[in-house]
């Protein structure tokens, strides 16, 4: 099974379904075949990179000023907790994530993308660093286990990897993907937003169930069919049952 995951590094929900979905996979049996794929996804591509800005005054202009933005943040901290996440929005960081999904798809080559993928969720939500900032990017990318060197080139170079960002967004698109976290499974099925951990339970086990090899047929002929049949050489003749 493939599951492809649509969503951004300051997406609160993205970071809650991706636990719920975690919270899932340890429930059913056969995860091990299960390849999971980061997607990009930009909630607002005009974000400006992280200048000093008040996380609520910057999300005021969405909500309704920053006392609605805090008051909604609260509900949202209150959801991360009952997945074991601690969210800090009061010294949160707003950046644009661009440079953040690049270096994903750097760390995708390398087989690190789910690894780096909890770190920038980790350090946007708890650690209220700066996900948009090149040497975080960069020492974050080294935690994950990404050639220092690599990922400086990469951090560096505005183009590096734009080009995988932009095609995901694209393709989000082509499939109707208006918020994320977005969910493919097997490009067959699909869950938007961090649902209770058992709407993701009841995917997972529907699509591995689909994925099992058909069984061979039980025989029910009368003595396994040996007779009346005929093969590339010869036939079985029945016997006759009423001679004997």
């Amino acid at each position: 099974m493939k599951i492809e995951i649509w969503s951004d590094f300051v997406c609160p929900f993205c970071y809650i379904g991706k636990r719920k979905l975690e919270q899932a996979l340890d429930e059913i049996k056969g995860k091990d075949r299960i390849e999971i794929e980061f997607k990009s996804y930009q909630l607002d591509p005009d974000t400006p990179k992280y200048n000093g800005q008040d996380f609520y005054e910057s999300m005021g202009a969405k909500f309704g000023g920053a006392g609605k933005a805090k008051q909604m943040m609260v509900s949202i901290t209150d959801q991360a907790k009952e997945v074991g996440l601690e969210f800090n929005f009061d010294t949160m960081k707003p950046t644009n994530t661009f440079d953040a999904h690049r270096m994903t798809k750097f760390a995708k080559v390398h087989g690190k993308d789910a690894g780096l993928a909890e770190k920038l969720l980790y350090a946007n939500f708890t650690q209220s660093k700066d996900v948009g900032n090149e040497e975080v990017l960069v020492e974050l990318a080294v935690e994950a286990g990404l050639p220092k060197e690599e990922a400086l080139a990469v951090a560096s170079n505005p183009e590096a990897y734009a080009d995988e960002v932009r095609a995901d967004i694209e393709e989000a698109k082509q499939l109707g993907v208006t918020g994320v976290p977005f969910f493919v499974f097997n490009r067959k099925y699909a869950i938007s937003g961090a649902q209770p951990k058992e709407a993701f339970v009841q995917a997972l086990e529907k699509v591995l169930e689909e994925e099992k090899p058909v069984s061979a047929f039980e025989n029910l002929s009368p003595d396994n069919g040996t007779d009346a049949t005929c093969a590339d050489d010869s036939c079985a003749v029945p016997s006759d049952k009423n001679a004997e």
